[in-house]
């Protein structure tokens, strides 16, 4: 299967955070989620277009073009696997949802780093 997404991409432990604060949200807060092997990143399926107006400090949003993104079982990035995969999760991200997500989680972030 094949969807059309944009990729946004952030450093692991924000996303990890991310994905912490979506998850106490409505079950359908979080789509699926990349992590790359090295385990520097993670990705997160938004809706196409949602590259043009990514503006989000510290992230990345990369659009595919309507190409499509395969979703099952292999990742649609090598060097990639899911962290959470299609079928247990949305088929995308609701953007303004990561967003606020992202910048609570960076808070978080920030607040333990000060306290060490």
């Amino acid at each position: 299967m094949e969807i059309s997404c944009d990729v946004v991409t952030v450093p692991a432990r924000q996303g990890l955070e991310a994905v912490d604060i979506l998850r106490r949200g409505p079950a359908e807060a979080v789509g699926p989620v990349l992590h790359d092997d090295g385990g520097g990143t993670l990705g997160f399926l938004v809706p196409p277009g949602t590259a043009a107006a990514w503006d989000m400090p510290g992230s990345t949003c990369t659009g595919t073009d309507g190409r499509g993104t395969p979703l099952a079982p292999e990742p649609p990035v090598e060097g990639s696997d899911w962290l959470l995969p299609p079928g247990e999760a949305d088929l995308a991200t609701d953007p303004a949802v990561l967003r606020e997500a992202l910048g609570e989680a960076a808070r978080m972030i920030k607040a333990a780093d000060s306290c060490r």
